[in-house]
């Protein structure tokens, strides 16, 4: 369904049942909300959770934001390593207030938010800023932001900044597939054919290059999150892979060791994705968590 958010307009997905508690999902940066491993949403489900997953702004079935122009990540880079403060198109700051939205509109006084990556972000900064509307928080896959911190490995590196192909081409394609296998740990693998699946729904769905990279200079900018992560009261699970070439598992300790009575969670070998064998794991982790603290 689309609702209307912060003068936005959001594709959100929500399995409706108002007698259960909530789960948030905050998907992370190019990620629709049809990243969430199916056997995640029904583990969620069965256990008696309500779902809600939403397309974050300028990305999916959710409102684009190309009027912000398209961004150059050079120069932004340029100006961050010189010092400067460039300012982003919109801010982690912003897109809260659109996970905020999202539960007001649903009415929805607290929830478990969840974030995976840039949705971790989202989440801590919720967490920081709002901490009477959660019951928990669960932050995979993502960082603190503090400075000094590693970033992608220089393979990584090289697919992030590698220019969009058109839209619709074989070349984008074969762009975003290079992308997804680069995000790989070596620890799992994916059936044969799924993450090529996941390519095809993906763009099928939506292509938004320049969004992705506008949501890329919002977590960029946002170097100031860990300064909070003391404040938040929720408990807090921090998850990650300790093979992720994206975001490395050194960002998980940091911020796992900022949150005060934070738990956290390695799974070997897992990268910067969802495989079957390590969203196993996640859940056995996951779901007791989220039993722990939702209240009778």
């Amino acid at each position: 369904m689309q609702i209307y958010v912060n003068n936005l307009r959001l594709q959100v997905e929500d399995t409706g049942e108002r007698d259960r508690p909530a789960v948030l999902l905050i998907a992370g940066m190019s990620m629709q909300l049809i990243v969430w491993p199916d056997a995640m949403l029904k583990a969620l489900h069965d256990a008696g959770f309500r779902v809600v997953r939403f397309d974050n702004r300028d990305n999916g079935l959710s409102e684009s934001l190309d009027a912000l122009g398209t961004p150059n990540l050079w120069w932004f880079m340029l100006q961050q390593k010189l010092g400067w403060q460039p300012q982003p198109p919109y801010t982690i700051e912003d897109m809260m207030r659109d996970a905020l939205g999202v539960m007001d509109h649903l009415q929805l006084q607290q929830a478990h938010v969840v974030g995976v990556s840039m949705g971790g972000m989202i989440g801590q900064r919720l967490a920081a800023a709002a901490p009477h509307r959660l019951w928990s928080l669960t932050s995979i896959m993502s960082t603190s932001g503090a400075k000094g911190l590693p970033g992608p490995t220089p393979a990584m590196r090289r697919v992030l900044m590698t220019p969009p192909a058109p839209a619709g081409s074989a070349a984008a394609r074969a762009q975003a597939m290079r992308f997804v296998n680069a995000l790989a740990g070596p620890g799992f693998v994916h059936p044969v054919g799924s993450q090529a699946q996941l390519v095809e729904d993906s763009l099928q769905r939506s292509h938004r290059p320049a969004g992705s990279y506008r949501q890329m200079l919002a977590a960029m900018a946002d170097r100031d999150r860990w300064r909070l992560l003391s404040r938040i009261t929720a408990p807090t699970l921090v998850i990650h892979g300790t093979a992720d070439p994206l975001i490395p598992f050194a960002c998980a300790q940091d911020t796992a060791a900022r949150i005060p009575g934070a738990k956290l969670f390695g799974i070997e070998g897992m990268g910067h994705d969802f495989p079957p064998g390590a969203v196993t794991q996640l859940n056995a982790r996951l779901l007791p968590f989220l039993q722990a603290h939702t209240p009778l």
